[in-house]
């Protein structure tokens, strides 16, 4: 897909973060947009201002959780705008906890938005795609669906589980003229870590005030930045995109130590080891 001009690009989770970003570099690129989240009201403000570039935009309030609404979005999509051509599944949340203490509620919480809203909408537009013969489905999957860290055990899962579906279907769809890839964001400045729902964070502390000051100082990336190298991915066809120099090193890091690359970040992180956060 070189050319993004006149193509209908779908956005879950498009109200803020990367989800509005990635708006807002598509508009940029000439696309139709059709945007969905669960905050209709900041949605539509979001494309009011982009109504000068894109050919249209249609809003759509949508949780990603619910696997009959994403169905009913998808065939929404496809009559109001003639078809769909790249499927962003973006809408995320997160949960910081130790597991031991990590309750089923919230577990379930995050990965029916995570884990089953990329399988909904991965599913919901796939047939469209495939009847085409063309389309590319982007899952947001995570730096921490490459490694994992204490208190984000559930993130983690939601997030391997996203890798691990994506590049299955990829390899499913390859000579069907369908591409797929998965998006691995470091850390980027946006409020999910404000709008998670925290208990104990990475060092242990039960502080949520601190545990976003701390990511703030270690998101280095704009979202704006993000959706650059994303859109960018897109364009060129990359099957697995990482976003910011602190994604590329911890995969790096990962490759070369698959065993022992959790103690090497306990020292860069200033923690003392994980039995300490029990």
């Amino acid at each position: 897909m070189p050319s993004l001009s006149g193509k209908t690009a779908v956005i879950t989770g498009a109200a803020s973060g990367i989800g509005q970003a990635l708006a807002v570099r598509l508009a940029a690129e000439g696309c139709q947009l059709a945007l969905a989240d669960i905050d209709l009201p900041q949605l539509e403000r979001n494309a009011e201002a982009l109504r000068h570039q894109s050919p249209r935009i249609t809003c759509h309030a949508l949780d990603v959780a619910q696997r009959d609404a994403v169905h009913a979005f998808a065939e929404q999509v496809i009559s109001e705008h003639g078809g769909a051509d790249l499927i962003i599944n973006n809408a995320g949340v997160a949960v910081s906890q130790t597991i031991d203490q990590l309750s089923y509620e919230d577990f379930e919480w995050l990965m029916n938005i995570n884990f089953w809203g990329v399988v909904h909408g991965s599913k919901a537009f796939l047939p469209h795609l495939l009847r085409q013969g063309s389309g590319h489905i982007v899952n947001l999957s995570s730096i921490f669906g490459i490694v994992s860290l204490p208190s984000q055990g559930a993130y983690n899962a939601s997030k391997f589980a996203v890798r691990g579906f994506t590049e299955a279907l990829r390899q499913e769809v390859a000579c069907r003229g369908v591409a797929v890839s998965c998006v691995h964001p470091g850390g980027i400045k946006t409020n999910i870590a404000r709008s998670a729902r925290f208990y104990r964070g990475i060092d242990g502390s039960q502080d949520a005030e601190r545990a976003c000051q701390n990511f703030d100082k270690l998101a280095r990336t704009t979202a704006a930045q993000a959706a650059e190298v994303i859109v960018n991915g897109i364009k060129s066809g990359k099957p697995r995109i990482l976003v910011g120099s602190d994604a590329r090193l911890l995969d790096q890091i990962q490759r070369l130590l698959p065993a022992s690359y959790p103690g090497l970040l306990a020292r860069l992180l200033g923690r003392k080891g994980t039995a300490s956060h029990q």
